[in-house]
Formats: C-alpha cells, structure tokens, sequence
C-alpha cells in the first residue's frame, strides 16, 4: 500500500508587477495593431484603399468580412 504525504510548504504564487510605462507601451501597440486589423478586414473596400485601386486585400479578407458581419457588395 502506499502513501501520499501532504507537501510540506504550499508555493505562494507572486504578482507580475508591470511599471506604468511598459503597460502604456502595451496598451498603445495593442491599439495600434487592432485599429489596422479593423481597417483591412473592416474599411479597406478599393474606394477607401490606402493601396489605390489595388483590390488584392479587400479579396484577401472578404470571407472575414462577411463572417464578422461588415457589408462590402
């Protein structure tokens, strides 16, 4: 027969202490990021297109574009 023992000390998990600064820096790029991923999957339609007439990233994403529910036809 065997027997488990209880561990001896239980192990204190310690906070992830972030500065002021670095969250701000992560805060921004992460709005940064999703403002251009709403951009292309969302806005970019050709007319409105940072590329010009160019229409390669609007059928990229058109798929998502329905599934997230934007009109584009």
């Amino acid at each position: 027969m065997s027997s488990l023992s209880a561990p001896s000390a239980t192990p204190t998990s310690t906070p992830l202490v972030l500065p002021v600064s670095k969250a701000v820096l992560w805060l921004v790029g992460t709005a940064v990021v999703a403002l251009a991923v709403y951009y292309f999957i969302g806005v970019d339609q050709g007319a409105y297109s940072v590329f010009g007439n160019d229409m390669h990233v609007h059928e990229f994403v058109h798929d998502a574009r329905h599934f997230l529910g934007f009109p584009c036809h």
